[in-house]
This record gives structure tokens, sequence and C-alpha cells, in this order.
């Protein structure tokens, strides 16, 4: 395939991945009003949103099949298209039966897409032979922080049926320009100059399933601590450390920073120190500035550890997806991503309960465990994926 041509599919991925981010983030934003809309009280909110959860759990165990039959392409699109038009549907509904029930379809377009667009940039990772994956993760959370700003902007002046029927013409308007490129250009065959090992995805047989949920758990354990950090960091500093509303939102903030600029250098850092050495830096790092941020004594202290965390735990998940997707395809990219997902589940509720069995700071400390379980994860599989 020439190189413009991958240039090209490179570009169209980025732009999905900012997209998914955009959109979602322009969601969230919009949570509070959505509440009140409906009516709902804090619990039956909590049980709506599972909504998007379980549709994102369920459609991603199913991507991987469609990828397999009909390309990662077509489904990238079908699935851009339905996200776009599924974020105009909260705003339509007046009770929490009615909100989880578009969130059901909202999650199963979020957990679909985002199966697709991995196993497509997995699919020209090994055409290039160059570890771009954290470059499309940088532009899921550039475009996640773009969405939050623009919400927090146009709240007041719009609501949340317009807000968000914005965004679907949007989504629509970037999905066509960019999905008739994906359309276009199949994906990318392997480099005859690539490993043999390498050539291409195995059968999902009982070993190579076992290697994947190996990965998978890496990914679980980096999204575990941004779960726990996007519900808890804010409390922390405000409960803990004293601070004012305004300032303990910073911290998240930072930590999300923190993130992007570490996946914007994510294919340089992996050039120099390869998979395994990236995977065990970035987990002890993230490690260390979690106990950083969990038990510091000072409030900025407590941030530098966010800080830390963030560009520590920035490139484990697109490592582990790439490494699922090399090995096992659409269907590895789907196992990893579900039981990353899964993590980003677990981690709010987990550290609640923990903080009430011991206390928050202790209960943070779960994320610095689990990002250093991950380090030794990807050292004990450093070989697994290229392993006969």
């Amino acid at each position: 395939m020439p190189g413009n041509a991958l240039t090209r599919l490179r570009i169209a991925l980025t732009v999905f991945f900012a997209l998914d981010g955009f959109i979602f983030a322009g969601w969230v934003v919009r949570i509070p009003a959505i509440k009140e809309q409906t009516g709902a009280s804090a619990s039956a909110l909590g049980l709506a949103l599972l909504g998007v959860s379980a549709g994102a759990v369920i459609t991603m165990t199913l991507t991987g099949r469609l990828c397999r039959r009909y390309g990662s392409h077509p489904v990238t699109v079908a699935c851009g298209i339905l996200l776009s038009l599924s974020i105009a549907l909260p705003p339509l509904t007046h009770s929490a039966l009615a909100l989880g029930a578009v969130l059901l379809i909202f999650g199963s377009a979020y957990g679909g897409i985002n199966v697709a667009f991995n196993s497509a940039a997995v699919d020209l990772v090994r055409a290039l032979q160059r570890p771009i994956l954290p470059s499309f993760h940088a532009a899921f959370s550039l475009g996640g922080m773009i969405g939050a700003g623009l919400g927090a902007l146009v709240a007041g002046a719009l609501s949340p049926t317009q807000h968000l029927l914005g965004l679907t013409t949007i989504g629509l308007l970037v999905t066509v320009l960019a999905g008739r490129t994906l359309l276009r250009i199949p994906p990318p065959t392997q480099s005859e100059n690539a490993p043999q090992a390498e050539s291409a995805p195995r059968r999902l047989d009982a070993r190579t399933r076992t290697l994947v949920i190996t990965f998978g758990l890496i990914a679980l354990c980096t999204a575990y601590g941004e779960g726990a950090l996007a519900d808890w960091s804010a409390l922390h500093l405000e409960q803990d450390l004293d601070a004012t509303p305004g300032v303990a939102a910073i911290g998240y903030s930072c930590f999300a920073l923190a993130m992007t600029i570490g996946r914007l250098t994510g294919t340089r850092l992996l050039e120099r120190l390869g998979q395994t050495r990236t995977l065990v830096t970035g987990g002890m790092t993230a490690a260390v500035g979690m106990l950083l941020g969990a038990l510091a004594p000072s409030l900025w202290m407590a941030i530098l550890g966010f800080v830390i965390t963030g560009l520590g735990l920035a490139n484990l998940f697109p490592v582990a997806v790439e490494r699922a997707g090399m090995l096992a395809g659409p269907d590895g990219v789907a196992i990893a991503s579900t039981l990353g997902y899964g993590g980003m589940l677990l981690g709010p509720p987990a550290i609640g309960f923990m903080a009430d069995w011991f206390s928050l700071p202790a209960a943070l400390t779960s994320v610095a465990a689990l990002a250093a379980s991950a380090a030794v994860i990807g050292f004990v599989t450093r070989r697994a994926a290229t392993a006969g």
C-alpha cells in the first residue's frame, strides 16, 4: 500500500478517536442537567448510567466477530454513525427507565467503535512496524478535553437538547468525511520485511485466549486507576487535604493532562524503550506517583503525585491492546478492551467500599498496587506475544 494511503488512513483513524472522546465528554458534562430533567434520584440515575456500561460490555464482546466478518473499517463507520445519532437521545427522556434504555444504545455504539477503531489501528501498527497506538489514544484524550471545555462554555447558553443535537450534527459530518477515507482504503497488510512471528494474528485457541486475557489484565489495572481518579481525586483533595472545590478539581485535570502528554510522546518512548520496559517503567512510575498522591501530607505534593501517576499510566492501556491485537486480531482487541472497561467500572465502587472500611487515602493506594501489578504482568509476559 502506498505511503500516502497509510498516512491518510492514520489521519482518518485519529479523527475517529478524537470524535469518540469529544462526544463522550459532551455527554458527561450534561449528566447533571439530564438528572434534573428526568427527576431521577441519585440511586435511580446510577442504575440508568449502568446502561452505558452494559451496552458497551455486551457490544465489545460481539464487535470482534463483526470486524472479522465485515472488516474493522466499515464497522468503525457504522458505529460512528450510531454514536452520533444516539448522543441526541438522552435529553428526550423524562424518566430514569427511559434514560437507561437510550443509554444502552449509546453504550453499545461507544463500546463497538472502541473495539473497531482499535482493531483498525493495530492493523496499521502492524503494517508500519511503528508503535503509534499511543498517538491515537492521545487524540481520544484531546477530544475529551475539547468536548468537556466546549460543554462547560455552552452549558449556560444552550439546553441539553440543543447541545447534544449539535454534537450529533458534528459527529455525522466528521463521520462522513473521515469515513469516506476508511471505506476507500482497505486494511493494510503486513510489511514483507516484518518478522515472521508477527505476520498474522493467531487462531484464538485456549493458549492464545489465556495470553490475551493476561494482556487484558494490564488494561484492567490501568483503567481501574483512571476510573478511581476520575471519581475520587477531587473528594480526596477536598476532604483529606482541605482544598477548596475549585482547587480540588485541578487535581484530576492535571492527571488527565499528564496522561495526554504521556500518550503524545508514547511512540517515541516505545521506540526507545520497547514494550516491556515501557510497561514496567510506566507501571512502577504510576505506583510511586499514586502512593504520593494518596498519602502526601500537603495539597500540592498530592497533585504532583497525580501528575506522575498520569505519566506512568498513559501508555499501559495502548500497549496492552496492541499486544492483544497483534496476537489475536479483532478478537484480542475485544477481549482486552472489555477487561479494560471492566476495570474502569470496578475502580470507583471498589474505592468507595475500601474508603468505608479503612479511609479514602488508604483506598487510593489500591491504584498503586494494581499499577505495580501491571508492571509485573508486563515483565512476565515479555516474550509471550512472539512465542510459538
